[in-house]
């Protein structure tokens, strides 16, 4: 886990383009998980263009404090295949 915006923006910017799950803090003990993609990054958020056939909108942007604080969390799918298949 990064321990700076910096160090969080920085690994972000080597993934855009990259397939992800986002799971996000609803508010009041619910959890949303979306996917998508890292569409672009910016010096104080993120942009996710979302899956169309499971979403209402297009595109959701994020803080890198939000990753920091842990509101959002962010697995890419080639981590999570990397995972899969090791088992």
């Amino acid at each position: 886990m990064a321990k700076t915006l910096v160090e969080i923006k920085q690994g972000l910017d080597g993934n855009v383009g990259k397939r992800l799950k986002i799971r996000a803090n609803g508010g009041r003990k619910k959890t949303i998980e979306r996917y998508g993609t890292l569409a672009e990054t910016y010096p104080s958020v993120f942009i996710v263009e979302l899956d169309q056939e499971e979403n209402a909108f297009d595109r959701v942007s994020y803080s890198y404090a939000d990753v920091l604080t842990e509101t959002v969390e962010l697995n890419f799918m080639d981590e999570l295949e990397a995972v899969v298949s090791e088992q």
